[in-house]
C-alpha cells in the first residue's frame, strides 16, 4: 500500500499534468491519512519548516542575480569577450558556445536561462558560419544543461541543503566535473567540425580581444567577485549570493546604463515568478521526504539492494539509469529534493561519499534535461528556435551518447570530483 501511495499515486498525478508541488502535497496528504497515520497538521509544520533554512536564502539571491546579469547587459559582454578569444581554428565557433555557456551558467544558475541566452547570442552565428540549424539547437540546448553541475549551481546548495554537506565544498567538488564535461563536448564538436568541413572562423585579433576585455571588464568581475569571495572565504555561499545581486545591479544600472527602474521593475517580478516555482516545491518536498524517509521505505530499499549482493559498480548504474529517467520528467530542484532522502542512504551503503554522489546526480540531472522525449530544455528550444521537436531529438543524441560516457567516468573516477576537497565528507 506504501509503495502505491509514495511511488504510483505522483507518477498518475503527473501524467495528469498537475504542477509538481500540487503532485507533492497530494501525496503527502494522502500518506497522512492512508499510511503514515500522522496528524495533518504535520503538512502545515514540514512544509514551512523546510523554507527555515539559511542556506536557502541563497536560492532567491542566486535567481535575482542571474535575472539582472541576464537583462544588464552583463552576460552579452561576457559571451563578447569569449567568442572574441577563440578564433581561428575550425570549430571554433562551437567551442565558443560550450565555454560561454560554461560562464553564463556560473552566473546565472539556471539552465533555460543558459539555454535562452545563449541561444539569443550565438544561434544565428552558429548557422550563418556553416553549422546546421539542428546541430546547432542541440549544442545550445545540451551545453545550456550545465548550469545543473557548475558552481555556485542552485541545484548543488538544494543538495547540500538536503544531504546535510558543506556547500562549499559541493561547490568545489563541482568544479573539475564540470571542466570535464566541456572539455570533452568541445573536442566532440571540433572533431564534427573537421568531419563536416566547418568553414574557419576569423582569427582571434588582439585588438579584438583588448576591446573586448575592456568592455567585458565589469562584467568578468561579477565572476571573480563570486567564486574569488567563496573560496577566499571572505563570505558564505549564502553571502555571496548576496553580494552578487549589489554588484551586478551596480553594474548594470550605473556602469552599463542598460536597466533603469522600469527595467529593475520588470526584473523583480520575473525573478519572484522564478523564485516562488523553486520555493513552493521545496515547501512539497519537505513534507514529501519528511513522510518517506519515516516511513522506513529507504531501510526497505536497502535491505532489498544488499540481498541482491551487487557489485558496486552495478549498484551504481542502476542508480545513474534511475537518476536519468527521473532527470528527463522533474526539474533538476525537484528531482533533487525528492531523491535525496530515498538514494543517499542506498549508495553510502555501497561506500559512496555524500559529496561524490551530490556530483553524480547533478550530472545525471543536467543530461535529463535534454534527454528525449520530455527533457525540459527540450522544450525551451523548440520555443526558442521554433523547429520541430523531431529535429532537435535527432540533434540531442549524440550529445546525450557523449555525456552519459563523461557521466560514467565521473561516477567510477570519484578522484576527479573529490581531489580539490581531499576526499572529505
Amino acid at each position: 500500500m506504501a509503495a502505491l501511495v509514495y511511488f504510483a499515486l505522483p507518477a498518475v498525478l503527473l501524467i495528469a499534468g498537475l504542477p509538481i508541488f500540487v503532485v507533492l502535497i497530494l501525496t503527502s496528504a494522502a500518506a497522512i491519512v492512508l499510511v503514515a497515520h500522522a496528524p495533518l497538521q504535520a503538512i502545515q509544520t514540514y512544509m514551512f519548516g523546510s523554507l527555515d533554512n539559511f542556506p536557502l536564502l541563497a536560492v532567491p539571491f542566486f535567481v535575482l542575480a542571474g535575472e539582472i546579469m541576464g537583462r544588464g547587459g552583463i552576460a552579452h559582454r561576457v559571451v563578447t569577450w569569449v567568442v572574441s578569444i577563440v578564433g581561428g581554428v575550425r570549430g571554433s565557433l562551437a567551442v565558443t558556445t560550450v565555454a560561454s555557456s560554461e560562464l553564463f551558467g556560473a552566473m546565472a544558475h539556471t539552465t533555460v536561462g543558459t539555454v535562452v541566452a545563449i541561444g539569443r547570442l550565438l544561434f544565428p552565428s552558429l548557422t550563418k558560419h556553416g553549422y546546421g540549424e539542428r546541430f546547432a539547437v542541440a549544442l545550445i540546448t545540451s551545453s545550456g544543461a550545465v548550469a545543473v553541475i557548475i558552481p555556485p549551481s542552485i541545484s548543488m546548495i538544494l543538495y547540500a541543503m538536503t544531504a546535510q554537506v558543506s556547500a562549499i565544498k559541493l561547490f568545489t567538488a563541482g568544479i573539475l566535473p564540470s571542466l570535464l564535461i566541456g572539455i570533452v563536448d568541445a573536442v566532440y564538436v571540433l572533431i564534427y567540425a573537421r568531419i563536416k568541413m566547418v568553414p574557419l572562423s576569423s582569427p582571434a585579433r588582439w585588438k579584438n580581444i583588448w576591446a573586448a576585455t575592456k568592455e567585458a571588464s565589469w562584467a568578468i568581475g561579477t565572476i571573480v567577485v563570486i567564486f574569488g569571495g567563496i573560496y577566499g572565504g571572505v563570505f558564505t555561499p549564502t553571502e555571496a549570493a548576496g553580494v552578487a545581486v549589489v554588484y551586478s545591479l551596480f553594474v548594470a544600472m550605473v556602469i552599463y546604463r542598460e536597466i533603469d527602474f522600469a527595467g529593475l521593475w520588470q526584473v523583480l517580478v520575473a525573478s519572484v515568478y522564478l523564485i516562488a516555482q523553486i520555493l513552493i516545491i521545496v515547501t512539497g518536498a519537505g513534507i514529501y521526504s519528511w513522510l518517506m524517509t519515516t516511513s522506513g521505505i529507504p531501510e526497505q530499499l536497502i535491505g532489498t539492494i544488499t540481498a541482491l549482493h551487487l557489485p558496486h559498480w552495478q549498484t551504481l548504474l542502476f542508480v545513474n539509469a534511475g537518476l536519468l529517467v527521473a532527470g528527463s520528467f522533474l526539474e533538476p530542484p525537484a528531482a533533487i529534493l525528492i531523491l535525496t532522502p530515498l538514494l543517499l542512504p542506498v549508495v553510502e551503503a555501497a561506500g559512496v561519499n555524500a559529496i561524490h554522489f551530490g556530483i553524480i546526480m547533478a550530472v545525471n540531472l543536467s543530461i535529463g534535461l535534454y534527454l528525449p522525449p520530455f527533457g525540459l530544455n527540450l522544450f525551451a528550444a523548440r520555443a526558442i528556435f521554433n523547429v520541430p521537436m523531431a529535429t532537435i531529438y535527432r540533434g540531442v543524441l549524440p550529445f546525450v551518447v557523449v555525456n552519459f560516457l563523461t557521466l560514467l567516468i565521473i561516477t567510477y573516477v570519484p578522484a576527479i570530483s573529490m581531489a580539490l576537497i581531499g576526499g572529505a565528507r
